[in-house]
Order: structure tokens, then sequence, then C-alpha cells
């Protein structure tokens, strides 16, 4: 007599309810290329700050209802790329970096050529964060996590648009965002991952107040302080390995006259 345990093709089927989630964050990526191919920029930047917080929620409800899986994760992390990597990078190239063709052969070249080295870099980023699940500090994200510089370079975007200046005049600072952003995130940088955030203990009553401030700003003026948010995250990578390496520079200047003083001839 074969039992159900016995019958060695059983099906395995997958979690749907935090699949969703990603299927949408999914979609959204993929709506904002769309989007972004009939020049309606605005929408496609929201449609990747949306796919932000759709794929900021799949992995917190796999974990509040224990529906965490292997597919899941390689699931969540294509869409990652659609979202994050293919998404952004064709938006800005769409905005501004394909107006590059009007400066001549090379400059046309460097423009798509800038809006891929996002999406591969974006690639290597979420490789090499798999492959660093197990054995990385939770407190830290080794490079610019890319969720963080889908939002730099689409909130430029989106600010642009908002202030109803065309993408060709801001050739410059869309070159420099993308590049940027791309080499922040392949980068050996450290950026906080506020995981360690306790956010069910108590917190002071000046944190709540931030955080009511921050609200009224998104509210107010929406793209440029999501724009201004994400940029200054990016930035906070290098000012802290500057600020780093010039505290370990004091030290090893503090302790050389003393390491000197130790070794010279004893006089006694």
């Amino acid at each position: 007599m074969i039992t159900e345990t016995d019958d060695p093709k059983r099906h395995r089927g997958i979690y749907l309810l935090p699949n969703i989630f990603t299927a949408a964050a999914l979609f959204a990526g993929f709506y904002a290329i769309v989007a972004s191919m009939h020049g309606h920029f605005e929408p496609a930047a929201i449609a990747v700050f949306v796919a932000m917080v759709l794929d900021g929620l799949d992995g917190r409800v796999a974990r509040l209802t224990h529906t965490e899986s292997a597919f899941g994760a390689e699931f969540d992390s294509l869409a990652d790329m659609v979202s994050f990597g293919l998404a952004p990078a064709l938006v800005m190239y769409q905005w501004s970096l394909a107006s590059m063709v009007d400066l001549g052969r090379i400059p046309g070249k460097l423009g798509w050529l800038a809006a891929f080295a996002y999406a591969a870099c974006t690639a290597l980023r979420l490789a090499r964060f798999n492959t660093q699940l197990g054995s990385a500090d939770k407190r830290y994200f080794m490079g610019l996590p890319s969720p963080s510089a889908a939002a730099i370079v689409v909130g430029l975007v989106w600010v642009g648009n908002d202030l109803n200046l065309r993408g060709e005049d801001l050739v410059i600072p869309a070159m420099i965002i993308t590049v940027g952003a791309s080499l922040l995130m392949v980068s050996r940088v450290l950026y906080h991952s506020f995981k360690q955030w306790d956010l069910k203990g108590r917190v002071p009553f000046e944190t709540i107040l931030i955080v009511i401030l921050v609200l009224v700003f998104i509210a107010v003026d929406t793209p440029k302080t999501l724009f201004i948010i994400f940029l200054a995250y990016g930035l906070s990578g290098p000012v802290l390995w500057l600020w780093r390496a010039r505290q370990r520079a004091r030290r090893r200047a503090a302790e050389a006259p003393r390491t000197h003083n130790d070794s010279g001839p004893n006089r006694e």
C-alpha cells in the first residue's frame, strides 16, 4: 500500500501571499518602462517608488507568515533586477541620456552605455548580495542597495519633470547620477541597513517629531523630499568611509611616535 508520504512525485507548491507582493513590484517596474517609452516620465518614476514599497513588504510578509522559501528569494531577486535595474536605466535613458545622440556619435554611445552600466551594476550588486546572505554583517550593506540607487536615478527624473525641465538640458547631472549610482552599488562602501532598529521598543519623544516632520515635507513636495532623502543616503556611505579613513590615519599617526620611542636604544 502506497501512502501519500511515500509518493516521490508529490507536488510541492509555492506560497501565494508574499509572491503576490513580488509580482506586483515586478508589474510596477515593467509599467515604468512602458510609461517612459510613451514619454510619461512622472508616472514612470512613481511606479519605481511603488515597486520599492512592495519590495519592502514581500519579505516582511513572508517572515510574519512564516512563508519564506528559496523560490520566493529567487523570484524577488529577478523582480528587483527589472524594477531597480532595467526600469531606472531605461527611464533615465528615455528622459535624458538618449538626447546625447544630438551631440555626436561618441556622446550618443556614452549615453546608452551609461544606462547599460547601471543595469549591469545592479545585476552584480544583487548577485553579490545573494552570495553574502549568510555571512554579511546585517547592520550594514556592502555597496549602495539597488532600491536606493533606483530612487536616486528616477528621483532626478521626477524632480526635473516636476520643475518642467527638459532631460536634454540636464544631461550632465543625469550622467553623473547614473554613473555615480552604478559605481556605488558595486563598491565596498558600507551603508547602514537600519535593521538593528527596534521598532517595537520605546524611542525618545523627539523621534516621533522627526518622523512627523519628514511626512509633512513628503506631503508638501514629494519629488524633492524623496530625492533629497535618498541622495543623502547615497552620499552617506562615501562620507562615512572618508571619516573612518581619517580616524584610522589619526590613530596610526598617534601610535607611530610611541612605537618609535619604544623601539629606540636604551639610554639608561
